[in-house]
Protein backbone atom coordinates (compact mmCIF):
# COMPACT_ATOMS: atom_id res chain seq x y z
CA UNK A 1 0.00 0.00 0.00
CA UNK A 2 1.35 3.40 -0.98
CA UNK A 3 1.83 5.75 1.96
CA UNK A 4 0.09 8.91 0.74
CA UNK A 5 1.42 10.93 3.67
CA UNK A 6 4.96 10.01 2.70
CA UNK A 7 4.14 10.66 -0.98
CA UNK A 8 3.18 14.25 -0.07
CA UNK A 9 5.99 14.66 2.47
CA UNK A 10 3.62 14.84 5.44
CA UNK A 11 3.66 13.18 8.83
CA UNK A 12 0.77 10.79 9.49
CA UNK A 13 -2.02 12.93 10.88
CA UNK A 14 -5.79 12.81 11.19
CA UNK A 15 -5.82 16.60 10.69
CA UNK A 16 -3.15 17.33 8.07
CA UNK A 17 -2.67 20.75 6.51
CA UNK A 18 -5.36 20.70 3.81
CA UNK A 19 -3.87 23.71 2.01
CA UNK A 20 -0.51 21.91 1.81
CA UNK A 21 -2.22 18.78 0.44
CA UNK A 22 -3.85 20.85 -2.30
CA UNK A 23 -0.52 22.58 -3.04
CA UNK A 24 1.28 19.22 -3.34
CA UNK A 25 -1.50 17.83 -5.51
CA UNK A 26 -1.21 20.70 -8.00
CA UNK A 27 2.59 20.61 -8.00
CA UNK A 28 2.68 16.86 -8.62
CA UNK A 29 -0.14 17.10 -11.18
CA UNK A 30 2.08 19.39 -13.23
CA UNK A 31 5.17 17.26 -12.66
CA UNK A 32 3.45 14.00 -13.66
CA UNK A 33 1.16 15.30 -16.39
CA UNK A 34 1.25 12.71 -19.21
CA UNK A 35 1.37 15.40 -21.93
CA UNK A 36 4.88 16.39 -20.80
CA UNK A 37 6.15 12.87 -21.45
CA UNK A 38 4.69 12.26 -24.91
CA UNK A 39 8.15 11.83 -26.49
CA UNK A 40 9.44 9.50 -23.75
CA UNK A 41 9.59 5.71 -23.90
CA UNK A 42 6.45 3.69 -23.28
CA UNK A 43 7.99 2.54 -20.02
CA UNK A 44 8.52 6.14 -18.84
CA UNK A 45 5.00 7.11 -19.96
CA UNK A 46 3.54 4.20 -17.98
CA UNK A 47 5.59 5.20 -14.92
CA UNK A 48 4.35 8.80 -15.16
CA UNK A 49 0.78 7.63 -15.58
CA UNK A 50 1.15 5.48 -12.44
CA UNK A 51 2.52 8.46 -10.50
CA UNK A 52 -0.32 10.64 -11.75
CA UNK A 53 -2.81 7.99 -10.58
CA UNK A 54 -1.16 7.80 -7.15
CA UNK A 55 -1.27 11.59 -6.90
CA UNK A 56 -5.00 11.70 -7.72
CA UNK A 57 -5.79 8.92 -5.26
CA UNK A 58 -3.64 10.52 -2.53
CA UNK A 59 -5.47 13.81 -2.95
CA UNK A 60 -8.91 12.13 -2.86
CA UNK A 61 -8.05 10.22 0.31
CA UNK A 62 -6.12 12.86 2.25
CA UNK A 63 -8.52 15.72 1.52
CA UNK A 64 -11.61 13.79 2.72
CA UNK A 65 -11.80 13.27 6.51
CA UNK A 66 -13.79 10.00 6.30
CA UNK A 67 -11.57 8.47 3.61
CA UNK A 68 -8.48 9.65 5.50
CA UNK A 69 -9.66 8.02 8.73
CA UNK A 70 -10.34 4.73 6.93
CA UNK A 71 -6.98 4.96 5.14
CA UNK A 72 -5.02 5.56 8.36
CA UNK A 73 -6.67 2.56 10.01
CA UNK A 74 -5.80 0.44 6.94
CA UNK A 75 -2.26 1.82 6.83
CA UNK A 76 -1.78 0.86 10.48
CA UNK A 77 -3.13 -2.64 9.77
CA UNK A 78 -6.17 -2.19 11.99
CA UNK A 79 -8.87 -2.81 9.42
CA UNK A 80 -9.01 -5.09 6.46
CA UNK A 81 -11.37 -5.61 3.55
CA UNK A 82 -14.16 -7.97 4.60
CA UNK A 83 -13.24 -7.86 8.29
CA UNK A 84 -16.01 -8.95 10.64
CA UNK A 85 -15.57 -6.51 13.51
CA UNK A 86 -17.73 -7.25 16.53
CA UNK A 87 -19.35 -4.13 17.92
CA UNK A 88 -19.93 -3.83 21.68
CA UNK A 89 -23.10 -5.51 22.94
CA UNK A 90 -24.40 -2.28 24.49
CA UNK A 91 -24.21 -0.49 21.14
CA UNK A 92 -25.93 -3.39 19.37
CA UNK A 93 -28.74 -3.38 21.94
CA UNK A 94 -29.31 0.34 21.31
CA UNK A 95 -29.30 -0.32 17.58
CA UNK A 96 -31.80 -3.16 17.98
CA UNK A 97 -34.31 -0.61 19.24
CA UNK A 98 -33.54 1.67 16.30
CA UNK A 99 -33.91 -1.22 13.83
CA UNK A 100 -37.25 -2.19 15.38
CA UNK A 101 -38.42 1.42 14.98
CA UNK A 102 -37.30 1.33 11.34
CA UNK A 103 -39.31 -1.85 10.72
CA UNK A 104 -42.35 -0.26 12.35
CA UNK A 105 -41.95 2.78 10.08
CA UNK A 106 -41.84 0.58 6.99
CA UNK A 107 -45.21 -0.95 7.87
CA UNK A 108 -46.78 2.11 9.48
CA UNK A 109 -45.33 5.35 8.09
CA UNK A 110 -45.23 8.13 10.67
CA UNK A 111 -43.55 11.39 9.63
CA UNK A 112 -43.12 12.53 13.23
CA UNK A 113 -41.46 9.28 14.35
CA UNK A 114 -39.27 9.31 11.22
CA UNK A 115 -38.09 12.85 11.99
CA UNK A 116 -37.38 11.90 15.61
CA UNK A 117 -35.40 8.85 14.50
CA UNK A 118 -33.38 10.94 12.02
CA UNK A 119 -32.60 13.39 14.82
CA UNK A 120 -31.56 10.56 17.15
CA UNK A 121 -29.23 9.06 14.53
CA UNK A 122 -27.83 12.51 13.77
CA UNK A 123 -27.03 13.04 17.44
CA UNK A 124 -25.29 9.67 17.63
CA UNK A 125 -23.25 10.54 14.53
CA UNK A 126 -22.23 13.90 16.01
CA UNK A 127 -21.24 12.18 19.27
CA UNK A 128 -19.06 9.70 17.41
CA UNK A 129 -17.50 12.45 15.34
CA UNK A 130 -16.73 14.45 18.50
CA UNK A 131 -15.15 11.40 20.17
CA UNK A 132 -13.00 10.74 17.09
CA UNK A 133 -11.96 14.38 17.13
CA UNK A 134 -10.86 14.16 20.76
CA UNK A 135 -8.90 10.96 20.12
CA UNK A 136 -7.17 12.22 16.99
CA UNK A 137 -6.33 15.79 17.93
CA UNK A 138 -2.57 15.98 18.42
CA UNK A 139 -2.26 12.32 17.46
CA UNK A 140 1.21 12.73 15.96
CA UNK A 141 2.61 14.13 19.22
CA UNK A 142 1.33 11.25 21.38
CA UNK A 143 3.55 8.41 22.56
CA UNK A 144 3.45 5.11 20.67
CA UNK A 145 1.34 3.53 23.44
CA UNK A 146 -1.11 6.47 23.44
CA UNK A 147 -1.33 6.31 19.65
CA UNK A 148 -2.05 2.58 19.76
CA UNK A 149 -4.82 3.03 22.31
CA UNK A 150 -6.28 5.95 20.37
CA UNK A 151 -6.23 3.94 17.12
CA UNK A 152 -8.10 1.03 18.72
CA UNK A 153 -10.75 3.41 20.07
CA UNK A 154 -11.01 5.14 16.69
CA UNK A 155 -11.43 1.74 15.01
CA UNK A 156 -14.40 0.96 17.24
CA UNK A 157 -15.95 4.38 16.54
CA UNK A 158 -15.29 3.92 12.81
CA UNK A 159 -17.32 0.70 12.79
CA UNK A 160 -20.09 2.26 14.88
CA UNK A 161 -20.28 5.11 12.40
CA UNK A 162 -20.35 2.66 9.49
CA UNK A 163 -23.33 0.94 11.14
CA UNK A 164 -25.08 4.29 11.56
CA UNK A 165 -24.47 5.12 7.89
CA UNK A 166 -26.39 1.98 6.91
CA UNK A 167 -29.23 3.05 9.21
CA UNK A 168 -29.11 6.54 7.67
CA UNK A 169 -29.48 4.94 4.21
CA UNK A 170 -32.51 2.96 5.40
CA UNK A 171 -34.03 6.13 6.87
CA UNK A 172 -33.56 7.90 3.55
CA UNK A 173 -35.19 5.01 1.73
CA UNK A 174 -38.17 4.99 4.09
CA UNK A 175 -38.57 8.77 3.76
CA UNK A 176 -38.61 8.45 -0.04
CA UNK A 177 -41.40 5.83 -0.02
Amino acid sequence: MTDYFEFYGLPLSFQPDVAFIKQQFYALSKKYHPDFYINESEEKQAEVLDMSTVNNKAYQVLSDPQKRLNYILELKGLIEEGEHYVLPQSFLMDMMEVNEALMDLQFEPDAERLAALKLEIGELEVGISDEIGKLTTGFESKSADEQGAALLAVKDLYYRNKYLLRIRERLTKIAAE
